[in-house]
C-alpha cells in the first residue's frame, strides 16, 4: 500500500471561505451546515478538481492566479452537495445513523427538522456560490459546462438517482448490473464531476473531458467497493462511523455478492485500468496518480 499523505491545508482555506457566515434568526441552520463541512473529511472530491485542473492550465502555460479563482467556487459547491448527501444519508428515514467521521451525526446534534433543512441549505448555497462565479469569470463558457456538469451529476442522472434507487431496493437482493448502476451514480457521478469540472476550467477539450469522466467512473466504483470492504471488515474506531451498516440495512454490496477476495481484485482491476486511461492524458499526472491509489487503497 502507498503511503502517500495529500496535504488538504490549502484546498480547506479555499472551501471555508466560501462558508456562509453564521448570523441572523436563521443561525443555527447555518451553523448545522457550517459544522457539517468542518467535520473532518478528506475533501476527495475538490482536492481532484483542484488537481485535475491544475494538470490541464499548467499544462496550457497558466499562473495559478489565472485559474485558482475560477476553480475554488466550484470546489466549495461540490463539497457542499457531498455534505448535504451525507446529511440526509444519515437521516432516520434513510440510513439511520449517529455518527459521522466520528462525531454525532446532524441530525443527533440539531433534530431531524434541522438536518434537513441544513441538507437543503447546502444544496442551494452551492447554486449561489458557482452562478456567481460564473457571472464574474473571465471564461463564462467554461463556468457554465462546470454548473452543467456539477448539476447533472449531483441531480436525478447522477448521485441523486442512485440514491433514489439505493433507497428503493434496499432489502432486495440486487444482481450486478443493479448494483453497479447504483454505484455508478451514488458514488461514482460526483467524482467525475469533480474531474471533469476541473480539466473543463483547466483548458481540457472535450475528447479529453470524455477520458477523465471514465477515469471517475472507474475510480469512484472501487471507491464504493473499497468502502464495502472496509464495512464488512473494519473497526468503527477506524472509520469514525458505524460498521456493518450495511448488513443492518440489508444493503447488497459487491462483498455480499461475490466476497472480499473478488471485491478486493475488482478494486484493482478499476484502479489499474483508471490509471492507463491518465497516462492518455497530457500535462503532469504525478498528483494524480497519487491520489487514485490512495483512494482506492485506503483503509478508513
Amino acid at each position: 500500500m502507498s503511503g502517500f499523505q495529500y496535504d488538504s491545508t490549502e484546498v480547506n482555506r479555499l472551501i471555508q471561505q466560501f462558508l456562509p457566515a453564521e448570523k441572523g434568526l436563521q443561525k443555527t441552520v447555518v451553523r448545522a451546515m457550517n459544522e457539517a463541512v468542518e467535520n473532518g473529511g478528506k475533501r476527495i472530491r475538490p482536492i481532484l478538481m483542484y488537481e485535475a485542473c491544475r494538470c490541464f492550465a499548467e499544462n496550457c502555460g497558466e499562473s495559478r492566479d489565472a485559474w485558482i479563482g475560477d476553480v475554488a467556487p466550484f470546489m466549495a459547491a461540490i463539497e457542499m452537495i457531498h455534505t448535504f448527501s451525507l446529511i440526509h444519508d444519515d437521516l432516520p428515514c434513510m440510513d439511520n445513523d449517529t455518527l459521522r467521521r466520528g462525531k454525532p451525526t446532524t441530525w443527533c446534534s440539531y433534530g431531524e427538522a434541522m438536518a434537513v433543512l441544513a441538507g437543503d441549505g447546502l444544496m442551494l448555497e452551492a447554486l449561489s456560490i458557482v452562478g456567481k462565479s460564473a457571472a464574474d469569470s473571465a471564461s463564462p463558457s467554461r463556468a457554465a459546462e462546470a454548473m452543467r456538469i456539477l448539476g447533472e451529476k449531483s441531480g436525478i442522472r447522477g448521485m441523486l438517482g442512485g440514491q433514489s434507487a439505493d433507497v428503493e431496493e434496499t432489502g432486495k437482493k440486487l444482481n450486478e448490473e443493479q448494483l453497479s448502476f447504483i454505484y455508478r451514480l451514488k458514488t461514482a457521478a460526483l467524482i467525475e464531476a469533480a474531474l471533469m469540472i476541473g480539466s473543463v476550467i483547466g483548458g481540457a477539450t472535450y475528447s479529453e473531458l470524455d477520458i477523465m469522466e471514465k477515469i471517475g467512473r472507474r475510480v469512484g466504483i472501487a471507491f464504493q467497493i473499497r468502502d464495502d470492504i472496509l464495512d464488512s471488515c473494519s473497526t468503527e474506531e477506524e472509520l469514525g462511523k458505524p460498521i456493518h451498516s450495511d448488513e443492518k440495512n440489508q444493503k447488497t454490496t459487491y462483498v455480499s455478492l461475490y466476497g472480499p477476495e473478488r471485491a478486493e481484485k475488482e478494486v484493482l482491476t478499476l484502479t489499474a485500468e483508471a490509471k492507463e486511461l491518465l497516462e492518455e492524458l497530457p500535462g503532469d499526472k504525478e498528483m494524480l496518480l497519487s491520489l487514485i491509489d490512495m483512494l482506492t487503497e485506503r483503509r478508513s
